[in-house]
């Protein structure tokens, strides 16, 4: 995942644009950049953040940041913004994309006589991948379709131009963009909670497949809405900042209903809930009011010198890190049946070594419930599970572990109503050293999210997905 954030203002934007920036700082771990405009000169500085806070390294740039109009992003992935010169004219780019077809999109830029000069972990720059199927439409609207025409997977972008910013959203809106207010300022932003302090209301949310030119002179839409959605919903499960709203559903709502569903229907009897901070919070609150049972804090969790942006690539310093932000508060667990609620497994190693602390620390039960269904798919549209395949993920092995290594029925394993699904739940229970776990169901986290099933991305769950090839190419096609 990563997030982007943009201002357009009547005055100086480099303030603004480094603390909007930074409130994005949760979608992302490796690089950041801001750029900005002014008198047709562009601004740009980019740092690594994997070992250091966004404002620690941009701090001293803000005088080099001159204008009054710039865009910034904190990504998972790749050096960005891009600063491209061309017949469209100069103009800066930055993004949060999944490409799935990359080589092919490569060979067919090279084809054009297009080159690439930006290296990202030694392949192509995604970002910079994108700018050059912008700049083979005759203008930026076409240049848009032409990215939405041609990537699979997903791109949200913003443009930086000397008439200002173009946010377009993803075709099927998998990942979000909002537009606040402030008189005659505009902020633009992946999650809405980034400019409230800084004094803009939102005004609306870029639709799915839209792309809208933000500028001094109000709000103009280049290429209109797809009339699809697919948003992903770990949005509201997990991803977000509890404050963000995506089409309007508040993320921690969302979450405390997820909570709450399941303590209504769960029989396990147990002295209190407590959540595995940060994700499990809203849940847990949740459960705490469904269940009827009191809410204390088990576990705390400590952050002053372990951001999230510290996190090493390899794993199992990765595992060590997360194991030293967790404080288990031994006189609240002691001889206690804690349900603990938690936002989903993915490998389920972390989980484990959680479990064992909590073990050691006295607790005498250890109830798990995950706020959404076990992940049996690799996320193919975000950085969710991107990095790892299908079979890293812990359902996906016990299922392989439960059919003898070949896997013959998935749709058995995702109906909560077979003997197949409780047998893939006893396996990762047993997996993760729990006395009991349970899973939400998918109806339920369609209920919470409060969307149609249809536009809500699911694919991890169940398997369903709706990519750009499944689009009639006439519905994008490039006039020039």
């Amino acid at each position: 995942m990563s997030g982007l954030f943009g201002v357009v203002s009547k005055n100086p934007c480099a303030t603004d644009l480094f603390y909007g920036t930074d409130y994005h700082s949760h979608l992302g771990t490796r690089r950041a950049g801001l750029s900005t405009i002014d008198n047709g000169v562009m601004h740009l500085n980019i740092h690594n953040i994997q070992n250091s806070y966004f404002r620690t390294k941009f701090s001293e740039d803000l005088h080099e940041m001159l204008g009054n109009i710039g865009i910034g992003v904190i990504s998972d992935t790749d050096p960005q913004p891009i600063v491209v010169n061309s017949h469209l004219g100069r103009f800066a780019v930055c993004t949060v994309s999944k490409i799935n077809n990359m080589p092919e999109l490569e060979r067919m830029c090279l084809d054009k006589r297009q080159q690439f000069t930006e290296l990202s972990m030694g392949g192509t720059n995604p970002t910079e991948l994108i700018a050059l199927l912008i700049t083979q439409g005759k203008d930026f609207a076409d240049g848009i379709r032409n990215v939405y025409r041609n990537v699979q997977g997903s791109v949200s972008m913003l443009i930086l131009t000397e008439q200002g910013i173009i946010a377009a959203r993803d075709y099927l809106g998998r990942t979000p963009i909002v537009i606040g207010r402030r008189g005659t300022d505009y902020a633009i932003a992946s999650e809405s909670h980034s400019y409230i302090n800084l004094g803009f209301q939102t005004v609306r949310y870029v639709d799915a497949g839209e792309a809208i030119l933000i500028s001094h002179d109000g709000l103009k839409q280049l290429v209109e809405p797809s009339g699809k959605k697919q948003i992903c919903s770990f949005l509201w499960i997990y991803y977000g900042n509890p404050v963000a709203q995506y089409e309007d559903i508040n993320a921690e709502e969302v979450r405390y209903q997820l909570g709450m569903s399941m303590g209504e229907d769960d029989d396990v009897e147990a002295d209190y809930v407590s959540a595995i901070p940060d994700s499990g919070i809203g849940m847990a609150l949740g459960y705490a009011a469904g269940k009827g049972i009191p809410y204390k804090r088990g576990i705390l969790k400590y952050t002053p010198t372990w951001s999230r942006s510290f996190m090493p690539v390899n794993q199992e310093s990765r595992n060590l890190v997360a194991k030293m932000k967790l404080i288990p508060s031994r006189k609240v667990l002691e001889g206690k049946d804690v349900v603990f609620c938690d936002d989903s497994i993915v490998r389920g190693t972390q989980l484990r070594d959680q479990v064992k602390m909590l073990y050691e620390s006295g607790v005498k039960h250890v109830h798990i419930r995950i706020s959404c269904p076990p992940l049996i798919h690799g996320c193919s549209y975000l950085n969710f599970s991107a990095s790892k395949t299908d079979m890293e993920l812990i359902a996906r092995r016990c299922i392989e572990e439960l059919e003898g290594g070949e896997i013959r029925n998935l749709e058995a394993y995702r109906d909560t109503t077979t003997k197949e699904y409780a047998a893939m739940v006893e396996k990762i229970r047993h997996h993760v050293g729990v006395d009991t776990l349970k899973f939400n169901s998918l109806e339920n986290v369609v209920k919470a999210i409060g969307m149609p099933k249809g536009d809500v991305c699911t694919h991890c769950f169940d398997g369903s997905s709706y990519d750009i090839k499944d689009i009639n190419p006439n519905q994008l096609q490039l006039d020039i």
